[in-house]
């Protein structure tokens, strides 16, 4: 960890030298108008936001990274991981190429997506992925969030804030062709229904028909968001969001075993294509389906109070077919089980055939109340809120391990070199293992009480929340209750440095019982954040600096050692340093963000298949003397992963990828815009796992798309 400590030590050091000057403002209307260009560089104020407030980004004592639908479309994102891939300490694809979802991790570990404030997505492969042309802001909320959110990840949350119904805003079309015959349709259409403008109408759709870089693989979508606002008068709103999707699709996943990607096969040689199908025509398949229905609210009672709420019903299924290679890879696993060779090559695996038929239904309803106040020389912004959320899932499956190989049927094994599909086991053989498991339910009732205080130029926070979470997995029925807090103190000096310490907590519900039947604890995460938050004043801009320290405890005790009667004895503690910002120079605007981060679970092992750190950049430079030529390009660094479990260690490579975006507005209602991600089509792993599988990063992409705006 020496060397990782002189890395953060180095990165502190620069940043200290890399902050411009800044010339102090006063509170008054001109501060007042600096203020709002430095919250438009940032993003959206909203509460349907992540932080579920209007306070200003830097006038918190956390970490914020955020995307607007402007930054998302420059960098030509794609998908939901594609939009976190120039964020400082996140990792948007760690499962490298992918189809079933977005797995985002946040300073080492994976973290759920949110919706407007509401969690979107509970268990696995059971619903259809988020759409990016339905958004328009990511927003990532880095570290514990349990204040606000109840059980969740340390790592922070992802969330989104839909396209709803805006007075004045256009309509338009957009056409777009790119590689692997990548077709997509966007339509985004705003109209007022009434001549008062107290009623408005959006409507947002998406029709996507695409192959991928893996042969037999298909990403086709169709996404159906109609909205409908009312605005009685001119402090209430009330808008309804439906949201209908329907994807046909295959994994993208294809579990290349590590001989012959990461390491070499035996003679030496490597796989002549890292993205071979190793599925089966015919039999794979991804398709998936959501219906949601979204209720968001607010109403100021006065200047100083008022009230919103997201309430949320969603329901979705997946009917997901696979077929992979055995992870330890080549000829070695099917010779195990006979005295003579069976496989010609070391380029053979056998072949695991899975079915599943996964659902999940939610209600959820957050409600919360903001309250002004002023007592002495401190003002105080009160957030209090009640969540109720209810969720059943239920995942059902068939797994033939192997493909019989066991058994002593080796009918379905498939060269990864020269791959000769040989079709699928009969479905009576996958039917009589088809495991019908219980449906799970958990509900959760949560209350939370926050207080932003401001006095001087101090700006204190102070956090507490608590949740009453049952499960019910159908065997076990489990109750559980767990007070979270927070804390975090910012100064804003005049010369446009704000300072900042912050403290945070999270947990997650384990169900069931220790070796001495008593009902296992949560899990515990707590974080220790300190930084420097810099508001350029003299050009649009910010700087944040940061440092974490995160342990979790609770977690399984190292090795799971039998003779402990105590299995949460296990402790992970990640720490890092992360810098980002943006910032704009007339004509060119830049966003930068870089970290570094040491992470170690119970067993003393580096997190699993995360980057040590990674870094980018991204400039645009739109020139007056090119009217409507605009002109992007970027490069983002990823670091080495590891992956090891005491005998076996895979170090996954560094790499980094360049992107390209060029645009031209032709006139008022027409704009072209050409984007290439992984410009110099490199060929890289995003990570390999001990378990013998590696998976190939995104080849290049380009995409080109056609506006009509009216």
């Amino acid at each position: 960890m020496n060397n990782s400590h002189k890395t953060l030590a180095s990165l502190v050091a620069l940043s200290q030298i890399a902050l411009p000057h800044y010339v102090s403002a006063d509170e008054n209307s001109d501060s007042a108008q600096s203020d709002i260009e430095k919250v438009e560089i940032v993003g959206k104020r909203s509460p349907f936001g992540a932080t579920k407030t209007n306070t200003p980004i830097v006038d918190l004592a956390r970490t914020i990274s955020i995307e607007t639908e402007t930054d998302i479309i420059q960098k030509g994102a794609l998908n939901l991981s594609q939009t976190a891939t120039y964020m400082a300490g996140v990792n948007g694809e760690p499962n490298g190429f992918a189809t079933r979802g977005d797995s985002i991790s946040s300073r080492g570990l994976r973290i759920p997506r949110y919706r407007d404030s509401i969690q979107e997505l509970f268990g696995n492969y059971n619903s259809t992925r988020a759409e990016v042309y339905t958004m328009e802001q990511v927003e990532l909320l880095k570290g514990p969030a349990s204040v606000l959110y109840g059980q969740g990840s340390p790592g922070g949350i992802m969330n989104y804030v839909s396209k709803t119904p805006k007075i004045d805003k256009g309509n338009e079309i957009v056409a777009s062709y790119g590689t692997f015959d990548r077709k997509q349709l966007g339509v985004d259409i705003n109209t007022a229904l009434s001549d008062d403008d107290k009623w408005l109408a959006r409507f947002v759709g998406v029709y996507r028909d695409s192959d991928t870089q893996v042969d037999y693989v298909n990403d086709d979508t169709q996404v159906f968001m109609p909205s409908v606002s009312f605005l009685p008068t001119d402090d209430t709103t009330l808008t309804l969001i439906g949201l209908f999707q329907d994807s046909d699709s295959d994994t993208g996943a294809q579990f290349i075993p590590v001989e012959g990607t990461l390491l070499p096969l035996p003679d030496g040689t490597y796989l002549p294509d890292q993205d071979v199908y190793v599925g089966e025509p015919g039999f794979n398949k991804f398709e998936t389906r959501s219906n949601q229905v979204t209720l968001l609210g607010e109403h100021i009672f006065t200047d100083t109070t008022s009230l919103s709420f997201t309430a949320l019903w969603r329901e979705g299924e997946a009917d997901y077919h696979q077929a992979w290679g055995t992870f330890t890879g080549a000829s070695h696993y099917l010779n195990t089980f006979l005295g003579s060779p069976v496989a010609p090559t070391d380029t053979y695996v056998a072949r695991t055939f899975y079915q599943a038929d996964n659902t999940f239904n939610q209600h959820a309803l957050d409600v919360r109340v903001n309250q002004l106040f002023s007592i002495g020389k401190t003002q105080h912004e009160v957030l209090a809120g009640l969540q109720y959320q209810s969720v059943d899932t239920d995942a059902n499956s068939a797994y033939y391990a192997g493909g019989g190989v066991l058994q002593g049927d080796f009918s379905y094994i498939l060269d990864l070199a020269n791959p000769v599909y040989t079709g699928s086991p009969d479905q009576a053989i996958l039917d009589a293992i088809y495991n019908d498991s219980p449906e799970q339910n958990v509900t959760d009732y949560g209350f939370y009480l926050s207080d932003h205080i401001s006095f001087g130029e101090w700006r204190l926070t102070v956090g507490v929340r608590h949740d009453k979470v049952d499960n019910d997995n159908g065997d076990t029925q489990q109750d559980d209750s767990q007070t979270s807090y927070s804390a975090g103190i910012l100064y804003r000096f005049d010369n446009g440095l704000s300072p900042y310490i912050s403290y945070a907590e999270s947990f997650e519900t384990v169900v069931g019982l220790d070796s001495n039947n008593k009902q296992l604890k949560p899990e515990e995460g707590r974080q220790y954040e300190a930084g420097i938050k810099y508001a350029l004043s003299s050009l649009p801009g910010y700087i944040t600096l940061s440092y974490y320290d995160i342990e979790i405890s609770n977690l399984p005790n190292p090795n799971n050692l039998p003779s402990d009667i105590s299995q949460q004895q296990g402790i992970t503690s990640i720490e890092g340093v992360e810098i980002e910002g943006k910032v704009e120079f007339g004509q060119v605007s830049a966003q930068f963000a870089a970290s570094v981060m040491d992470a170690e679970d119970p067993n003393g092992f580096e997190l699993s298949a995360q980057p040590d750190s990674n870094a980018s950049l991204w400039v645009n430079w739109q020139p007056d003397a090119y009217e409507g030529f605009r002109l992007g390009g970027g490069i983002r660094y990823v670091g080495q992963s590891v992956s090891e479990n005491g005998t076996i260690r895979y170090e996954t490579p560094s790499y980094t990828l360049a992107d390209l975006m060029m645009a031209y507005q032709l006139s008022e209602q027409l704009d072209l815009q050409l984007n290439v991600r992984n410009l110099t089509d490199k060929e890289y792993l995003t990570s390999c796992l001990f378990r013998g599988d590696c998976f190939p990063g995104l080849r290049r992409t380009v995409n080109a798309s056609v506006t009509y705006s009216f």
